[in-house]
C-alpha cells in the first residue's frame, strides 16, 4: 500500500471529509482493521483566506509547495490537495517535488466522462468559478464544456462557502439557495453539476439536484484509494 500524502486545513471541515472517506475506501477494499497509510500537512486557513481574497497567490504557492516538500520527507508516495481552490498554484506543488500530484479537477472530469456526460454547471469558490485554472482544464484537456452561474449567484455560492459551511455551519436556508443556482444552471444547458469545493458537499446531496451531482471530495478521494492500492495491499 502506497503512502498518502495529504495537504489540508482548507477547511479542516473538508480535510476531514477527506480523511473519513479515504479510510473507509481502504476498508471497503481490503475489510479487517485495514486503513489508509496517510500523512497530512495541515496549513492555517486563518492565512490562506486572507491570502486569497488579497490575491497573494504567488505566496500561497509557496506556501503549498513547502507542503508538499515537507510530505515527500514524510514519506508519502504521492500528493493529494485537499481543496479546489488551491489547485490554482497545483504547479508550484508539482514543481517542488518529484512525487505525482493527484489533480482534482481530472478525477472529477474523468467520472463526468464516464458517465457519458459534456456539459456540466459547476458550483466552487467565486475564485474556482471564474479563474480559468479549474474550468479551463475541465473545457481544454477533457472537452467538457462548463456553465457558471451569474455573477450575483456565484457571489450566494462563494459566501455561504466562507462564511457557513467552512465553519460546519449547514443551514437550510442556504441549502435551498443552492437547490435554486442548481435549477438555474439546469435550465440554462447543464447535464450535471459539479460540486467544485470540497466543503460543499457537507451541505448538497444527491436529493437537493434536479440533474445528477459529481462531488469532487468524494471523487478525490477514491481516486486516492485506487492509487494506493494500484499495485496490491
Amino acid at each position: 500500500m502506497k503512502t498518502i500524502g495529504l495537504i489540508g486545513g482548507m477547511s479542516w471541515q473538508s480535510s476531514a471529509e477527506y480523511y473519513r472517506l479515504i479510510n473507509e475506501g481502504v476498508n471497503a477494499r481490503l475489510d479487517g482493521h485495514n486503513n489508509a497509510k496517510s500523512l497530512m500537512v495541515t496549513v492555517n486557513f486563518h492565512d490562506i483566506e486572507t491570502q486569497q481574497h488579497q490575491g497573494r497567490w504567488d505566496e500561497l504557492g509557496r506556501q503549498m509547495a513547502l507542503s508538499a516538500r515537507q510530505l515527500q520527507a514524510g514519506g508519502a508516495d504521492f500528493i493529494v490537495l485537499c481543496t479546489n481552490t488551491m489547485h490554482l498554484v497545483a504547479e508550484e506543488i508539482e514543481r517542488a517535488t518529484d512525487l505525482p500530484l493527484l489533480h482534482i479537477a481530472d478525477a472529477t472530469a474523468q467520472a463526468v466522462q464516464r458517465a457519458g456526460i459534456q456539459r456540466v454547471g459547476l458550483l466552487g469558490t467565486r475564485f474556482t468559478m471564474e479563474k480559468e485554472f479549474y474550468r479551463g482544464r475541465l473545457q481544454s484537456r477533457h472537452g467538457i464544456e462548463v456553465i457558471v452561474p451569474s455573477a450575483q449567484d456565484q457571489e450566494t455560492v462563494h459566501r455561504i462557502i466562507y462564511e457557513e459551511l467552512c465553519h460546519g455551519a449547514v443551514r437550510d436556508v442556504s441549502r435551498e439557495e443552492y437547490r435554486r443556482v442548481m435549477q438555474t444552471l439546469q435550465a440554462s444547458g447543464a447535464d450535471a453539476i459539479v460540486l467544485g469545493c470540497t466543503e460543499i458537499g457537507l451541505l448538497v446531496k444527491a436529493e437537493d439536484s434536479p440533474a445528477p451531482l459529481f462531488d469532487s471530495t468524494r471523487i478525490h478521494a477514491q481516486q486516492a484509494v485506487e492509487t494506493a492500492l494500484a499495485d496490491g495491499a
